[in-house]
């Protein structure tokens, strides 16, 4: 039997354990981009205020260099051994690098071993988060019936989704409890304080997923990512690129409290509103792109809306420039991650059909992870420096743009294999 014809395992409770444990993971990662200027003013003081948020903004991509390490390692960890251990792997080193988050001293009490810290923490956590989409995606996949794998994958987006929406829910939280100083000086460290509390009860349920591997093997992790590259380098490429702009994407929707905020100059009550509603809108649009590419096929799907942002995101940055109010705040970025995650549910599901079961985890995870670490680490400290450096505060939509474009024509290159219903 091919690895492929294996029948899927119908287990509802391995779906939501899968997407709750990458939840808490992607929240982990994620919410040092909703507190990157508070962070920036403890660990990185400088006279200049976009110096430190610069150097903030440097260490959350700090966090991309060891992503695809973990792509590496532990997506071909997950073809060798399973998906359940190398999941069980990841949530430990991603505890251990919010651990140094959490703990770390301020500049002020320590000096430069503050930041120190701060980088190794940063650099766990990107370790953990590079191993983690290959298996938590392959496993979805691997779970799913034939007319039902678009939902289920979808379910990877939907979870970053739920990360971003905590991230939002507890950053408005403490924004409104404590006053400027207080969130300034300690209150930004309670965020990542919950998710530690969570901890135990993601590493539970790990414990209990079904393995979806087809069967272990006993070749080498560089046999494994030697037979990637030989036998399938056209669809890892055109992933790369495919992912380039969701992450892009991805992580404009994410800076738009940071823009609020710096370049709009609105108080963090109202700006941190952007992220609650770019995480709900994200499962949202994540679950229902997956189930229109389950009736419709992966290419209409992921072309349409990708195409429709293209339109809409320079007139979108302009309408919030000239009414910068919370309301047209909360409409731009819900619009601009709608549009965002309908295309990513489908274009996810098939970048993750293209690959056979015994290299998928190593293919999702490694091209996944260099995608956003090119792309994703470098997307917002790049915003922050064009708008620094240009005066042009339209820079983020510009950046969508080109990277869209190119992103459309591995879109329509991908193997049509992959972009069946």
């Amino acid at each position: 039997m091919r690895p492929d014809a294996v029948p899927p395992v119908l287990n509802r409770w391995a779906v939501a354990a899968v997407v709750a444990g990458n939840a808490l993971e992607f929240y982990d990662f994620l919410l040092y981009a909703t507190f990157a200027v508070y962070i920036g003013h403890v660990f990185f003081p400088a006279g200049d205020a976009l110096v430190s948020l610069l150097l903030s903004l440097a260490t959350f991509g700090i966090g991309f260099l060891t992503r695809p390490l973990g792509g590496l390692l532990i997506g071909a960890y997950a073809d060798r051994i399973g998906r359940r251990p190398a999941l069980m792997l990841t949530i430990v080193l991603m505890t251990l690098g919010t651990l140094g988050l959490v703990l770390t001293p301020s500049y002020a009490s320590i000096g430069l071993w503050a930041p120190a810290i701060l980088i190794v923490a940063r650099l766990i956590q990107g370790l953990a988060l590079g191993g983690e989409v290959g298996p938590s995606t392959a496993m979805l996949l691997e779970c799913a019936p034939a007319a039902r794998r678009g939902f289920y994958v979808s379910w990877q987006n939907g979870s970053q989704g739920i990360a971003i929406l905590a991230a939002g829910l507890a950053g408005f939280a403490v924004s409104t409890i404590l006053d400027k100083e207080q969130l300034a000086s300690w209150g930004w460290r309670i965020p990542f304080a919950l998710g530690l509390i969570i901890v135990p009860v993601g590493i539970y349920i790990r414990r209990r997923l079904p393995e979806t591997l087809a069967a272990p093997c006993a070749r080498g992790g560089a046999a494994v990512m030697g037979l990637l590259w030989n036998t399938h380098r056209r669809p890892l490429v055109l992933a790369v690129l495919v992912i380039m702009c969701l992450t892009i994407s991805t992580y404009v929707t994410n800076y738009m409290t940071t823009y609020a905020l710096t370049t709009l100059g609105m108080p963090a009550s109202e700006a941190l509103l952007a992220t609650v509603a770019n995480g709900a809108l994200f499962v949202a649009g994540a679950v229902w792109g997956g189930r229109l590419c389950d009736r419709f096929g992966r290419r209409p799907v992921m072309i349409l809306p990708r195409m429709a942002l293209v339109v809409a995101i320079l007139p979108a940055f302009a309408l919030l420039l000239r009414f910068t109010t919370t309301g047209v705040l909360l409409f731009v970025t819900a619009a601009l991650t709608l549009l965002s995650s309908l295309s990513a549910a489908a274009a996810l599901t098939a970048v993750t059909e293209a690959f056979p079961n015994e290299v998928r985890s190593s293919g999702v995870a490694l091209s996944y992870a260099v995608a956003v670490s090119v792309f994703g680490g470098t997307t917002q400290f790049m915003i922050a420096w064009l708008i620094g450096t240009t005066g042009n505060r339209l820079s983020p939509a510009y950046y969508v743009i080109v990277s869209s474009l190119i992103s459309l024509w591995a879109m329509f290159k991908l193997p049509r294999a992959s972009l069946e219903r």
